[in-house]
């Protein structure tokens, strides 16, 4: 103002005492005042105001006031937005982002009246509304909020001022309510100016108005100066607020004191007066400048300024929505690691593994930041069949204290019913991880190996079978039997070379393919010799084929091959993670085998059962254990640990899936985004990355390795027995025939040992013409 000076007089009061309100405005109208400002509570305001408007002075508010529908404040004018239209935008707000059910936190008492579009809303629209009071006396919320959250109240509009609203922020960050599922609208004009940085990251819906006009030139000149001056005014630590910000009041109070000057500016021969409150005289120029003030129009810092010139309300106002947003997970491998480093790590630079690089890819994709959490009690997620309560991060899904489980978590039908599901990641089945058997030396004996002993049984039988019938045909033929004495064809004395000794002598040698001076003339004994050599060729020929492999190989003999196996014994202890997906296909299967196997596991559970996978390792590497678990995690560990096997096939089919909480607004856009890493093969190349190991070592050679005694030592001893028996043999022979010959030249047969020699050389001829 051109040549005008404004002085202003301050007066700090209790807010809530009325009576110093009144004393207070009356000094001040004593001074010769053009207009009053304020005070901010309404019991106080109410008096000041009465006084206004007995002594025609204008009283400009900068806080809400409760109107009566019959308001006759003539000298009043307020430049808070209408709560009336505050009320209703933040129904817009409902409606747009298509609530269902709305909790409204108040405050105190007027809080209910300034919303009242909102809560008139039941009756209107198909809304559900629960109201609650901040607690009057304290600050702690923290009882309300767990009520809240123990109630899955996920949408809730905050009826309070900055300093309230800081402190429930505080609060509900310490009670795990800030997360995307969790929108919250504050009615404060100044939500702007909290410092909201330690939620920023949080993925919190956090929406509310600012009326600040911050983005004309002008005024966010006006408020750099006054944020550079407040920031040297000491600080104050418990509002709340960023340094330097200016609030909303303190926009209002310079638009306030705007609209004045300017009706100054615009009035003519306006002087001030003093007055009295207890003799009723009003200014003269009072219903003149109040006219001037209400037909202001003005931008101001908070915009365009109107007021209505009945109530002195400001309804012409206009509002911008602010709003924060931002994202949260779960550990296992190969899935996620704890990454090995000589440094100390910190956040998600601690983890490594395949659902980390599957969750950059997604973040790549969607925009999206997270933070990786360990699920506390380890464990996938179960339903427990008498108090229906969830466990692991099924639970901690609907409790939304994650936001996404990316783990090797299964895709089942009753997780379905509580959690959402992604489309799957990865497809596997159930297997068994088994210890690998110790291979077993071949044995001295293993030239045996390559026949059955039924098949050795069975040569040997047709062995015996096939001799006494050369014997029997050849007795019974008369074209095996021939004269001794071809000079002589008259004699009588015939004889057959095929005695039982000689068929059985003719069968061993055909069998060990050497043959003999025994030669079938007749028919049917040729036949039955052709025969036996066919029978022989396909035996040693065979038993050729496989001697080699089974004189060098160690057998690795394995006590199961298949869950038939697990099922049919009880030695061999099995199970599976407790609470896992594996545990329920078992419980709910109907295929008799497993169903089995079932009631073999629930017979033992607090000894077979275990409480994750890396307890089920180790029991299969240091007990009689098999471990029931997927086939991925089963190739991972079968990569890195050369003591370990998968037993048989898969038993059932199944995928790994990224859970959500029911109705997450990332379920199909993670879909979506899996699908196109699907396409583009990063998915296959992640579990290459991931699961291939070193890998165990391959066979220690495939050229023919020099047999030991530890191989074919049998033989030597079989040898060794043969000569053995025949000095036995030959002994024998000779103590017989000589006891033959002793009884036919009627001798004693018991002589002296040392006349042996003498014997055989004096009965030589007669020994070889016998």
């Amino acid at each position: 103002l051109p040549n005008t000076t404004l002085t202003y007089d301050i007066q700090r009061i209790n807010i809530y005492d009325s009576f110093e309100a009144s004393r207070k405005a009356c000094d001040q109208l004593s001074l010769g005042v053009a207009a009053i400002f304020g005070p901010s509570h309404s019991s106080s305001a109410n008096a000041v105001q009465s006084i206004c408007n007995a002594l025609g002075v204008p009283h400009i508010q900068t806080k809400w006031k409760h109107q009566v529908s019959d308001n006759r404040d003539v000298f009043y004018v307020s430049l808070y937005p209408d709560f009336s239209s505050l009320s209703r935008a933040i129904l817009d707000l409902v409606h747009f982002f298509k609530w269902k059910t709305v909790t409204v936190v108040y405050d105190d008492s007027t809080g209910l009246i300034r919303l009242q579009e909102l809560i008139k809303a039941p009756s209107r629209y198909n809304i559900r509304l629960k109201i609650r009071q901040l607690p009057a006396e304290t600050k702690d919320a923290k009882p309300l909020l767990k009520e809240m959250k123990r109630g899955k109240e996920f949408h809730i509009i905050f009826d309070c001022g900055h300093e309230m609203a800081a402190g429930i922020l505080k609060q509900a960050l310490a009670m795990g309510m800030m997360t995307e599922y969790y929108h919250y609208i504050f009615t404060t004009l100044d939500l702007f100016a909290l410092d909201v940085e330690p939620y920023r990251y949080s993925g919190v819906n956090m929406t509310g108005f600012r009326i600040l006009n911050t983005e004309n030139s002008q005024v966010a000149s006006i408020i750099e100066k006054w944020s550079m001056e407040r920031l040297q005014a000491p600080p104050k630590p418990d509002s709340g607020l960023l340094d330097g910000f200016m609030t909303t009041d303190a926009a209002l109070m310079y638009d306030a004191v705007h609209v004045v000057a300017v009706a100054v500016q615009q009035s003519q021969q306006i002087t001030v007066s003093s007055l009295q409150c207890n003799r009723h005289k009003p200014w003269r120029f009072g219903n003149r400048f109040m006219a001037l003030i209400k037909e202001a129009h003005w931008d101001g810092l908070t915009g365009r300024i109107t007021f209505n010139r009945t109530n002195g309300l400001r309804t012409d106002f206009d509002l911008d929505v602010i709003s924060l947003k931002e994202e949260g997970l779960e550990k296992e491998e190969p899935y996620v690691m704890f990454k090995k480093s000589d440094k100390p790590l910190y956040g998600n630079d601690r983890f490594e593994g395949y659902c980390i690089d599957l969750l950059r890819e997604l973040a790549n994709i969607l925009g999206f930041t997270f933070e990786v959490r360990l699920v506390e009690d380890g464990k996938y997620g179960v339903q427990d069949e008498n108090t229906g309560q969830w466990n692991g991060m099924v639970k901690e899904l609907m409790d939304h204290k994650a936001d996404l489980a990316v783990a090797p978590l299964t895709i089942t039908y009753v997780r379905e019913k509580v959690i959402d599901f992604s489309k799957p990641f990865m497809t596997l089945g159930i297997s068994i991880l088994y210890r690998k058997p110790n291979g077993t030396n071949p044995g001295v004996f293993s030239f045996l190996n390559p026949l059955s002993p039924d098949i050795w049984m069975y040569i040997l039988l047709a062995y015996l079978g096939v001799s006494c019938v050369l014997f029997v045909i050849a007795r019974f033929s008369p074209y095996e039997w021939y004269n001794p004495h071809p000079c002589n064809p008259d004699s009588d004395v015939v004889e057959n070379n095929f005695t039982l000794l000689n068929s059985f002598w003719f069968g061993v040698g055909a069998l060990m393919q050497q043959g003999s001076e025994l030669m079938p003339k007749a028919l049917s004994t040729r036949i039955v010799g052709g025969i036996w050599w066919f029978f022989t060729l396909i035996i040693i020929s065979s038993y050729t084929a496989n001697l080699a492999a089974f004189l060098t190989v160690e057998r690795m003999e394995s006590p199961i091959d298949s869950a038939d196996d697990l099922a049919k014994q009880t030695k061999i202890e099995y199970g599976v993670v407790e609470d896992g997906a594996t545990m329920t296909f078992f419980k709910k299967t109907k295929i008799s085998t497993y169903d089995k196997m079932w009631e073999f596991m629930s017979s033992r559970r607090h000894t077979v059962m275990v409480n994750n996978v890396d307890e089920g390792i180790h029991r299969v590497l240091t007990s009689d254990y098999a471990f029931l678990m997927e086939s991925t995690t089963i190739e991972f560990v079968t990569q890195r640990n050369c003591n370990l096997t998968q037993i048989g096939g898969l038993i059932d089919s199944k995928a790994y899936g990224v859970g959500t909480p029911m109705g997450s607004p990332y379920r199909d856009k993670i879909t979506i985004a899996i699908l196109q890493l699907q396409e583009e093969g990063k998915l296959h190349m992640m579990k290459e990355k991931w699961w291939r190991g070193n890998g165990c070592p391959e066979e220690e050679s495939k050229e023919a390795s020099a047999l030991g005694v530890q191989n074919i030592g049998g033989i030597f001893i079989i040898l060794a027995a043969g000569l053995v028996l025949s000095v036995f043999v030959a002994m024998g022979e000779f103590l017989y025939k000589s006891k033959q010959n002793a009884q036919l030249e009627k001798c004693c047969f018991s002589f002296p040992l040392h006349t042996i020699p003498s014997y055989l050389c004096c009965h030589h001829f007669h020994c070889l013409y016998l």
